[in-house]
């Protein structure tokens, strides 16, 4: 399945369009008030309850002139007068149709920072509710019809705390989102954040500049400071007026009108809807369960003596990850059962135990050189002063995460200077506008008791290779996968998936993909709770059991490491497995009918699906450690012993 959106400002802004809370009501708003003569917080239209409804009455906002000006310092919001209006990308959600007319508000309060060395402190709370009407050609995602209730989960994806669609009185779909966003100062997205870091050129400034995620226009005159949103794909207009600390304010400007329908009368000012987060991650570093009782690593990376069975029930000979000795890993395992590992990759360790390369490449923003990141010894953890090193007083990415299989099947950001051709995105397209490479110190976390970085990937970061002529499974061969990733960092987005896509990267038949998802996503198939779940992704919809559904067997794992496994025999059977990857053994989530036969291709994703990132961008998130793409249908008790390999590596210790 294909992702949608990447880091992008407009994506972002349009993101925070996309998310949608509630459809189909109707839904009015109150006018604020304006701003005081001594700077005081000028009270932007709230929206009504309801639904979405037809046309909007907002307030007239114009952008500012823009003038540059010295911004550091610590400035609150007086007032802002900021709305939607225009036509949204339809396939940033990757919906069907190329454009959606989209009506909405935005409202500003707050406090915002910036200092000397180009680092901001954003502690504002932007809230918007924006309406998405979703003709019939648009009521597809990834090129798989959806009805339209499903819907909220494409464009929830883009930053909305709540999303609803319905169909309307005319009948036809249309869908309201609205969010309460902490950071991000005027722009919903899933990557607001409430620090980072900011660089200027000329009167613009541009945030967390690794990923140029997020851009505006801005002008200071004496204490205030007038700032313009800069949204390339979400047609927001107008300014948010702030007032330096310390000085009084002249004055802001008036934000009138909310949301309203056709024939709905305008609101008494209800507040907007606030709604759980949709899984949007942070940085994580969480600590995770208990080492296994046997099969400890001693010093220089050998085995205790005894060889006790660990607390998997999977035997120590399968050997741990050691800091500076060689050992076993994962692909010893699989391949001791005759499972090859045709395509193995990680930011944090070597997965053989002779493992002796580089794990992954990192680009620095200062020079644009490259740097590859190796192992501290054979079969050891990733040497992360190196990246420490070639890093100082710079931002770097990470552009390339190298296959240990020697097969040559590295994958490479899906991004327009990627230095293989054949990944990167079309010219014109919205994936070369959007897609970024993800930041190579965005997580650091301890395995083993060393410190690592993890590929952290946000909305429009993904990674690919044409591995078809590189040993990978085609047509209706069998395979398995694993991966470790987050129950901390993750998201509603289609899709975050690792495994095995198509050539081309569009959508070329159901079966045409075979990969593990690991997501909230809820458009297709579900398990319990509200997820993240372990799923599969063969094209045509995520399947968290059979051909799709509910699956109460499947379990949300919001642990901070996960292990995530599914194998397919290729024409009858495939399984789904997950655990926490600190402790404990595999859990089978799923066991039984495969959906459709298998017509794999032999291309690599991570952190996308498999129509994705030829033509457009991913909504996608989530983390990777560590995976293994393999030859055959594992055995159980062979995956039971890789996950007490992975316990023993020792995440989050």
């Amino acid at each position: 399945m294909r992702t949608q959106l990447s880091g992008f400002v407009g994506t972002v802004a349009l993101a925070s369009t996309i998310a949608i809370v509630g459809c189909g009501g109707s839904s009015g708003g109150s006018g604020g008030s304006g701003g005081n003569a001594s700077g005081g917080t000028g009270k932007g239209g709230s929206s009504a309850s309801g639904g979405a409804g037809g046309g909007n009455t907002q307030a007239n906002c114009p952008d500012g002139q823009p003038c540059g000006g010295d911004l550091v310092g610590s400035w609150n919001v007086t007032s802002s007068c900021l709305n939607v209006a225009g036509n949204f990308d339809g396939t940033l959600a990757s919906l069907g149709c190329p454009t959606v007319p989209v009506t909405g508000t935005v409202e500003v309060t707050g406090t915002w920072t910036l200092t000397a060395d180009g680092k901001y402190t954003d502690n504002t709370t932007t809230k918007s509710s924006v309406t998405f009407p979703l003709d019939s050609s648009c009521l597809t995602v990834s090129s798989i019809k959806v009805e339209c209730s499903k819907m909220s989960g494409a464009i929830a994806a883009l930053g909305w705390n709540t999303c609803e669609c319905s169909i309307d009185a005319a009948g036809k779909c249309s869908c309201l989102a609205q969010t309460t966003q902490s950071g991000g100062i005027g722009v919903v997205s899933p990557w607001a954040s409430g620090s980072g870091t900011y660089a200027k050129s000329g009167s613009t400034i541009s945030i967390d500049e690794t990923n140029d995620m997020v851009k505006y226009s801005y002008c200071i005159s004496d204490t205030k400071l007038t700032l313009t949103p800069k949204a390339a794909n979400l047609p927001v207009k107008g300014t948010i007026v702030l007032q330096k600390n310390g000085a009084s304010g002249s004055g802001g400007a008036t934000s009138s009108g909310g949301v309203v329908t056709s024939g709905g009368k305008t609101g008494s000012g209800g507040a907007l809807g606030s709604g759980g987060m949709t899984g949007s991650g942070g940085i994580i570093t969480g600590s995770g369960g208990a080492l296994g009782s046997g099969g400890k690593t001693g010093s220089g990376g050998t085995s205790t003596t005894g060889g006790a069975s660990a607390a998997g029930g999977a035997s120590a000979t399968g050997g741990t990850t050691s800091i500076t000795g060689t050992s076993t890993g994962p692909c010893d395992i699989y391949g001791g059962a005759s499972n090859k590992c045709v395509a193995a990759h990680s930011t944090v360790r070597a997965l053989f135990g002779s493992y002796n390369g580089a794990l992954y490449q990192v680009k620095r923003a200062s020079d644009s050189t490259t740097k590859d990141i190796p192992v501290l010894s054979p079969g050891g953890i990733a040497d992360s002063s190196v990246q420490d090193t070639f890093c100082t007083g710079t931002t770097c990415v990470i552009t390339k995460v190298y296959d240990q299989s020697g097969n040559g099947n590295f994958v490479s950001a899906e991004t327009k200077d990627a230095e293989d051709p054949s990944v990167r995105p079309k010219a014109g397209s919205a994936g070369e506008k959007n897609m970024t490479a993800a930041n190579a110190a965005k997580e650091q976390l301890m395995v083993g008791g060393h410190k690592v970085y993890s590929l952290w990937m946000g909305t429009g970061q993904a990674y690919w290779r044409d591995g078809s002529k590189s040993g990978m499974p085609l047509g209706s061969s069998p395979q398995g996968i694993y991966m470790v990733t987050s129950g901390k960092h993750f998201g509603s987005g289609c899709c975050f998936d690792y495994g095995n896509g198509e050539t081309s990267r569009t959508v070329t038949a159901c079966g045409g993909m075979d990969a593990v998802n690991f997501s909230s996503n809820t458009i297709w198939g579900t398990g319990a709770g509200s997820g993240p779940w372990v799923m599969s992704d063969f094209e045509c919809g995520l399947k968290s059991q059979g051909d799709g559904g509910k699956n109460s067997n499947d379990p949300s794992m919001t642990q901070a490491y996960v292990t995530a496994i599914e194998k397919d025999n290729g024409t009858s059977e495939y399984a789904l497995r997950g655990a926490d990857a600190t402790t404990g053994n595999l859990a089978t989530f799923f066991k039984g009918k495969i959906p459709f036969a298998t017509k794999k291709e032999g291309a690599i994703i991570l952190g996308s699906g498999g129509d994705c990132c030829y033509s457009n961008s991913t909504l996608s998130t989530g983390t990777f450690y560590e995976g293994a793409i393999v030859t055959g249908y594992p055995a159980d008790a062979t995956e039971d012993a890789v996950q007490a390999n992975i316990v023993n590596a020792g995440y989050g210790k």
